[in-house]
């Protein structure tokens, strides 16, 4: 039987060659938003490595939106150009499908670089205004954010969508949305996180309505024969908090506006978080949204063996998967399953050198090394 893992995937006219996603991996090595040579690299070689996907890392919408200073943007001239160059030299040596994620990090924006810990930076020392549905900080002893008013928030709606057009003039296959992991529009859906008092809070209803507004506006001013999907946290792992009854609710009202796919992940929201992590400790989700709503979906979080990735496939519970740190232990990933499951990969004739000698996945024959 062929390999599910190993088959394309039409997503409006972009043809996916086969299943495996390389997941969106901050780099926090961005200059005022600006690609650099780390990405160029970082990029270039995951590129090369035979996925039917790759997104990359939060990108964000305007200055403000950024995780840290480190962190990469699509909101000015000199950031289109910076990442105009990385998507040129993908194109020329890679046939995998490219696509970015466009997030604003809301109240977890402002922050020092992981390894310098990660901590709120004060605008007295380089730091900026953070923001949010409400006046609640991330955790208890940061600073609060200032809470958007209405125009405020259609302001950053334009932003996501100005970012939309400069990544379609750049050449990117489709986009992702960041609705995850605690940032503005996961906080706006949560009710620990959003106490707003207008049609923005309070019930499910008015607490979903801004990421829709969103991501309808977003849908509307890019290409209707791209792909636009979403990346969601199905729970926040605290008790009244976001969960996974309205997640599938989210995502009903996600596929009514055309998108293209659900990226299943979660947590991040709360420093009080209790995550149970397993081997595909998310795929519950990823399924029950996949059933429960027709939605296409992306399986991530500890995928890290091919045969696992088929099953997930095979058994109906996502459409695609993804894989983030496993690719940064092994960029080949994609090349070790298709030998193991009998499939085919994409690859640079630069790494071809003689007629291999397996009779199984990419090493069959010359053309069946890399198509």
């Amino acid at each position: 039987m062929a390999s599910r893992l190993f088959s394309s995937l039409q997503l409006r006219d972009l043809e996916i060659h086969n299943r495996i996603v390389i997941a969106p991996m901050c780099q926090y090595a961005a200059n005022e938003g600006n690609a650099s040579d780390w990405h160029l690299m970082h990029l270039g070689h995951l590129a090369v490595g035979g996925a039917g996907m790759l997104l990359l890392e939060a990108t964000a919408v305007e200055p403000a939106g950024r995780i840290t200073p480190g962190c990469l943007g699509l909101y000015s001239d000199e950031n289109e150009r910076s990442l105009q160059r990385i998507v040129e030299f993908i194109r020329a040596n890679s046939k995998t499908a490219l696509g970015i994620q466009l997030s604003h990090a809301g109240r977890k924006a402002s922050s020092r670089l992981p390894w310098q810990g990660g901590s709120v930076i004060d605008i007295r020392q380089g730091g900026w205004r953070t923001m949010a549905p409400s006046a609640i900080p991330h955790a208890p002893a940061e600073p609060p954010p200032h809470a958007l008013n209405v125009d405020e928030m259609r302001a950053i709606a334009d932003a996501f969508c100005a970012s939309a057009e400069r990544a379609y003039s750049i050449g990117f296959d489709a986009v992702e949305l960041h609705a995850a992991h605690g940032y503005l529009l996961h906080q706006f859906l949560s009710p620990l996180s959003n106490h707003r008092t207008d049609e923005y809070g309070g019930s499910l209803e008015n607490r979903m309505r801004y990421p829709l507004e969103v991501f309808a506006q977003v849908r509307s001013r890019w290409p209707a024969d791209k792909p636009l999907g979403l990346r969601l946290s199905a729970t926040d792992w605290v008790g009244d908090g976001w969960d996974i009854e309205q997640t599938v609710a989210f995502s009903r009202r996600l596929v009514e506006l055309g998108c293209d796919w659900i990226d299943v992940s979660s947590g991040g929201l709360s420093s009080v978080q209790r995550i149970v992590s397993s081997p595909g400790y998310q795929v519950s989700f990823t399924q029950r949204i996949r059933k429960e709503t027709g939605a296409r979906t992306i399986a991530v979080g500890m995928i890290t063996e091919p045969r696992q990735a088929e099953d997930i496939l095979s058994s109906g519970a996502a459409d695609l998967v993804a894989l983030a740190r496993g690719m940064l232990n092994e960029p080949r990933w994609a090349w070790r399953a298709a030998r193991e499951l009998g499939g085919e990969v994409h690859g640079p004739k630069e790494y071809y050198r003689k007629p291999p000698s397996r009779t199984r996945g990419i090493f069959i024959n010359a053309r069946a090394e890399f198509r």
